[in-house]
């Protein structure tokens, strides 16, 4: 890459850092703090636990051993398939401001030493959407991990399908599905993890298909938001309700895990899948 590129993508990225000294007030529990304290505690509240979001190269930062990850499917981007007004600007002027292609980095790395397929959606970028380019990224990795025989962990945040793709966009609910069920039938492993907020068709696809689903506390997590399901069925939701605790307790996910112990938890997750070495005979 032209450094002069890459340089501008890392200030670009770097707009949003703020100074160490710049005053932060958590919205759940209103304590204030440094933004270099809620930095090192990995943007966890140190007061209430509330999970701030976080963008796809910081938590690849934090899962993946250091300089193991080798990025795919950079160059899948998407177009304007519907000539969507203002749809093209509008991707320009993302890509610009966030450092990144699309909604989603895949790769392979490791984790505490296992090799996995690795994905990473960023809600900056089109709320993390799912269009043609992410499904497709999405797929040729589990198509990838199948042949490879690897397991697979995506790290989901989405809004849901992107709509300046239309039906395009709803497309990739199947494909991806279908890319996560030929993976499993192979035996191999699929660990999701669903951040705030992970919603629409991506929580109605391959989100909700792991062998093993995780999320970070507090997390949104559903098809359609808690307003819509009001209005639609006339009556007042439970307290929580579509949080990553009531849908534990509701036996829809497998454990609330803090970030700051996520990387261990996948790592003796992955350990405890491995397949056994076979023993050389003498």
């Amino acid at each position: 890459m032209n450094p002069f590129v890459r340089k501008k993508q890392l200030l670009n990225a770097l707009k949003d850092i703020k100074d160490d000294n710049d005053p932060v007030t958590c919205k759940g529990c209103g304590e204030r703090y440094g933004e270099k304290e809620l930095r090192d505690n990995m943007y966890v509240c140190p007061v209430c636990g509330r999970h701030y979001r976080v963008s796809a190269p910081y938590r690849m930062k934090t899962i993946v051993d250091k300089g193991t990850f080798r990025e795919m499917c950079r160059s899948v981007v998407s177009d304007d398939p519907l000539d969507f007004p203002g749809y093209e600007e509008k991707l320009a002027s993302v890509r610009k401001k966030t450092g990144l292609r699309e909604a989603v980095i895949c790769g392979t790395g490791r984790i505490d030493g296992m090799k996995a397929v690795l994905c990473f959606m960023d809600s900056r970028f089109f709320m993390g959407s799912m269009g043609s380019a992410v499904g497709e990224k999405i797929t040729r990795c589990f198509e990838y991990a199948a042949r490879k025989k690897l397991p697979v962990v995506v790290f989901a945040t989405s809004g849901g399908a992107r709509m300046q793709e239309g039906i395009l966009s709803l497309m990739q609910m199947a494909k991806t599905s279908a890319a996560v069920m030929a993976h499993g039938e192979k035996g191999l492993l699929f660990i999701s993890v669903l951040t705030d907020p992970t919603t629409g068709g991506v929580t109605a696809s391959f989100a909700s298909l792991g062998d093993i689903i995780l999320a970070e506390p507090g997390a949104l997590i559903g098809f359609a938001g808690p307003r819509v399901i009001e209005q639609t069925i006339g009556q007042e939701l439970p307290e929580g309700f579509q949080r990553a605790e009531y849908l534990l307790d509701h036996g829809q996910i497998d454990k609330v895990v803090d970030r700051r112990e996520m990387k261990e938890t996948i790592a003796s997750l992955l350990r405890l899948h491995r397949k056994p070495e076979r023993r050389k005979s003498s």
